[in-house]
């Protein structure tokens, strides 16, 4: 399974990228949601993506409203990931389109138990 975490800050991305190897997993990741879209859009083979809700310039709501508008129906499960864990943001996140929500600092296993349920095989 691959999956591409997008997140602004590299520190995020090597620790979810080493847990996830761990695992088993393919991770790779990418500093900006412009690089996670062409990635997508070119037909990659991403399984799910890990995305960071808050980053500069282009954030994970724009991102999710694009890759709709863009892939249609034909993109991965994205999982919000959000240090800003207040009340209503899982909701916000799941209603502009994301498929699953965990909170910074993101336990692993939690994100693991998320991303089997989105993603069956």
């Amino acid at each position: 399974m691959s999956i591409l975490i997008i997140d602004d800050d590299r520190r995020n991305i090597f620790a979810l990228k080493t847990a996830l190897r761990s695992r088993g997993y393919d991770a790779q990741g990418v500093i900006t949601a412009q690089e996670g879209l062409d990635i997508l859009e070119g037909g990659s083979g991403i399984s799910v993506v890990l995305l960071d809700m808050m980053m500069p310039e282009f954030d994970g709501f724009q991102f999710l409203k694009h890759i709709r508008v863009s892939l249609g129906k034909d993109y991965p499960p994205v999982i919000a990931v959000t240090a800003k864990a207040m009340r209503g943001d899982r909701e916000r996140c799941l209603s502009a389109g994301a498929d699953g929500y965990v909170s910074k600092p993101v336990d692993i296993d939690l994100l693991l138990t998320e991303i089997r349920g989105l993603v069956k095989g």
